[in-house]
């Protein structure tokens, strides 16, 4: 998310790592584990801290074996990361003011409800 958002390309990120587009894709995927090391150096050509690779991941196991509220939120981090995600987040960033932040919400929710019942 954070690569799209600030537009880098994958194989642009992948020669600021000395990486293959390939290895980034793998990553990104979730096929190929990525190392505390080359954590800290993706956060540092992406330019944030460490931690923000981990927000809303889970922090540990339920005593009854449920999943946290984060965990059971992760499709919002998938949508985040589709194109269409991304778009959204950048011209709601876009608008300045709270109030219609807020307003364009509030919209979207009504269409969602709206759509939920025609379905």
């Amino acid at each position: 998310m954070r690569r799209m958002l600030l537009k880098v390309s994958q194989e642009r990120l992948g020669d600021a790592l000395g990486l293959t587009f390939q290895q980034i894709q793998k990553y990104e995927k979730g096929t190929n584990r990525i190392s505390a090391s080359r954590l800290q150096q993706i956060a540092k050509v992406l330019d944030v801290q460490v931690s923000f690779f981990f927000e809303g991941a889970p922090t540990g196991d339920m005593p009854d074996g449920r999943f946290s509220a984060a965990a059971s939120t992760a499709y919002v981090s998938d949508f985040l990361t589709t194109s269409e995600g991304v778009q959204l987040t950048k011209a709601l960033m876009r608008i300045k003011s709270d109030r219609v932040r807020r307003r364009v919400v509030e919209l979207v929710e009504a269409m969602a409800e709206a759509d939920d019942r025609d379905a």
